[in-house]
């Protein structure tokens, strides 16, 4: 039990920070907007899914996907970067949501059909970092002695990382929506705003990767 709870406490600790489902409610929220509550509720789902397999994948052999490719870690931190900044740039400048009586469910629904994995799932919610910490965890446990309890830990916190990604999103608008509909509307610009310099921020980690990997 030893190896596997300490292998449960090291993937949340280095994982769950980064992923944070509570901080990350308010863009899927704003994503959102004008969905039906069944949709989203759907959507959640889907989402919390999606991410634990990215993040087993990228656990257990993230770094042999990357080698196949010919890919490195900077540059997918540059790729997926500039797509959290093209969400955010969009989100922050989004028309304010009409009130819920005058949204057509039906068309809103249709519209982000296509977005529930990119840019919701990847790499709003699970992104270039998460994935890069997954991979220089999984690369560390590999060929380690107790290999199959280091997994077992490892899985039962993606599991637990899931879950709370699923909560936060599925009932994060029941707790924003008491700030009423202009601090809605505060919190979700605010994170649209936090969102693009975290963009920002990723594609910088990324072109810093290069220079000290000789790649540029």
């Amino acid at each position: 039990m030893t190896e596997i709870s300490t292998a449960f406490l090291a993937v949340f600790i280095a994982i769950f920070p980064i992923v944070n489902p509570p901080g990350m409610a308010p863009f899927f929220i704003s994503a959102t907007a004008g969905c039906s509550p069944r949709i989203r509720s759907e959507f959640a789902g889907r989402i919390a899914l999606s991410c634990f397999l990215i993040m087993a994948v990228s656990l257990f052999v993230g770094s042999h996907v990357l080698a196949f490719f010919g890919l490195s870690l900077p540059a997918v931190q540059i790729g997926g970067g500039l797509v959290v900044m093209s969400t955010g740039w969009q989100l922050l400048h989004r028309v304010k949501a009409p009130r819920p009586d005058a949204v057509d469910h039906a068309g809103s629904d249709a519209g982000i059909q296509q977005q529930w994995f990119v840019p919701l799932t990847m790499p709003m919610t699970v992104g270039p970092g998460t994935i890069s910490v997954a991979i220089t965890l999984g690369s560390r446990a590999a060929g380690a002695p107790g290999f199959f309890l280091l997994a077992l830990g490892g899985v039962a916190a993606l599991l637990t990382i899931t879950f709370l990604i699923y909560v936060c999103y599925r009932y994060g608008e029941t707790i924003l929506n008491r700030l009423g509909a202009g601090g809605v509307d505060v919190v979700q610009r605010l994170a649209a705003f936090i969102l693009l310099c975290l963009g920002v921020q990723i594609v910088i980690n990324g072109v810093v990767g290069l220079r000290a990997s000789g790649l540029l």
